[in-house]
């Protein structure tokens, strides 16, 4: 022990620091990445005692073991501080941080580091989908914090959790982000498996041709974690479901964390069976929505600090100015653009991002939908047919879809309500008037119906960008 004896100023710096995150609305942040604990100090060197190195790593990069020894330089008026850490069960990892004027300082010291045997990535986790990569916005924030508090008490606290959501939002990163989190923590020691449901419905399927179907049950019933991907291939398969429903009811008595991801809401989601689908709606459901101008411009910049590559602002600006379907579309922008810099080993410039991207931005604009478009993927989305669309049927499974297909007609295209009468099986004009209007009111009161219409105007965009 020092005679400075820093255990005071340690505490008083994280009381400060928590305040100061729980007043910005970032008491999440502050939980997950400041989990850290006083062990002891010698000299102008703090021992802090950390889960694991992945997590200590993390925090480094990060800049927040930079944050708590400021705050503590401050608050002590001390200088030259140096904090390392402790792994539970293991020794000191010597990843120091310290002052700029004691990096400037040699020390006849000799250091011991020893290394922790490196944990094996999971097989079924993607690496790059980690909390740390992920750029939460106003789109994902609720999400993203949603994800977190799940990871740090997995089995307690959301479970099971839903994200929801179009294509390329970001469902599959934070599901896998918080993998990656619980299986570091546990240091590999876990019973996890992260698959598409197709997998997971072609797996049971074969199970039953092969005669094993107690072998699935036990795999899957026994997990600690079950992360499941794009559960909107369920609907129509029943034996599927029903394996599912029993799993879900296993893994909930086991308190394994369960995570899901969808397409549309669950409400939204047809041919699932109504027990299964209550099972979902118990737990915390949550959308994502496309990000909006300012973290497009963070996402861009998280992107090149991984690639570790530079571009103009005037680029970054341009790419995320014009790229606004989802993060994917933007990552790929960016990827092809520093592909094609190397390629023709020549500095971006404003006016080459503007020439190579003209194709992809011209081809999102709305003005090139077209209603058959609309009504075609509307009509997938509600299980109906296009003909139902535009037939006379009166029945409520086709009518709310149809009124919504005038909506999103009216709001993608430039057709006048005549216009969209005679795309609807030659409708009157008031027709179309009453459903846009329907529609309209219903969206004030709806958050749900509008997270629905965003998936389906995304879902348009694709259809259209996929056929070229």
């Amino acid at each position: 022990m020092s005679d400075h004896n820093f255990e005071l100023f340690w505490k008083e710096a994280f009381n400060q620091l928590q305040t100061k995150y729980i007043n910005d609305g970032q008491e999440s942040e502050f939980r997950l990445w400041f989990r850290m604990d006083y062990i002891e100090d010698e000299g102008n060197i703090i021992y802090v005692g950390v889960a694991s190195e992945f997590l200590w790593e993390s925090m480094v990069s990060k800049g927040n073991i930079d944050i708590v020894r400021n705050k503590i330089e401050e608050i002590s008026g001390q200088s030259g501080i140096e904090i390392k850490c402790k792994i539970k069960n293991a020794s000191v990892v010597d990843t120091p941080v310290t002052s700029e004027v004691e990096t400037k300082t040699t020390t006849k010291e000799k250091k011991v580091s020893v290394t922790p045997q490196e944990l094996k990535p999971h097989p079924q986790l993607l690496e790059r989908y980690t909390f740390d990569t992920f750029v939460p916005g106003d789109n994902s924030d609720y999400a993203y914090k949603a994800a977190i508090a799940a990871a740090q008490e997995p089995g307690k606290k959301f479970n099971p959790i839903l994200f929801y959501g179009g294509v390329g939002l970001g469902k599959t990163h934070l599901m896998q982000s918080i993998g990656h989190y619980i299986y570091e923590q546990r240091k590999g020691d876990i019973k996890l498996s992260c698959v598409p449901a197709e997998s997971f419905a072609n797996e049971f399927i074969n199970s039953i041709t092969a005669k094993t179907t107690e072998k699935f049950k036990s795999k899957y019933r026994n997990l600690d974690v079950l992360l499941l991907d794009d559960i909107h291939f369920l609907p129509g398969k029943e034996a599927v479901q029903n394996e599912l429903f029993y799993t879900f009811d296993a893994l909930r008595n086991r308190n394994a964390q369960m995570v899901f991801t969808c397409d549309r809401p669950i409400s939204e989601l047809k041919g699932l069976a109504d027990r299964l689908r209550s099972r979902f709606a118990n737990g915390l459901c949550v959308d994502l929505q496309p990000p909006n101008y300012e973290t497009r411009i963070a996402i861009i910049r998280k992107k090149l600090e991984i690639m570790k590559k530079d571009i103009p602002d005037d680029v970054v600006n341009y790419i995320a100015k014009n790229i606004e379907t989802n993060v994917r579309d933007l990552e790929s922008a960016l990827t092809k653009m520093i592909g094609y810099s190397e390629l023709i080993n020549k500095k971006l410039t404003l006016e080459i991002v503007q020439s190579q991207l003209r194709d992809s931005i011209s081809s999102s604009l709305p003005g090139n939908i077209t209603v058959d478009t609309i009504q075609k993927v509307i009509a997938d989305f509600y299980n109906i047919s296009v003909s139902d669309i535009k037939g006379k049927k009166r029945d409520k499974k086709i009518v709310f879809p149809r009124q919504i297909a005038v909506y999103i007609s009216r709001e993608l295209t430039e057709f006048s309500f005549p216009e969209l009468g005679n795309e609807f099986g030659g409708r009157d004009h008031t027709t179309m008037m009453h459903s846009y209007n329907t529609i309209e009111n219903q969206l004030k009161t709806d958050s749900s119906l509008e997270a629905t219409i965003n998936i389906l105007v995304r879902n348009i965009k694709d259809y259209k960008n996929s056929r070229g």
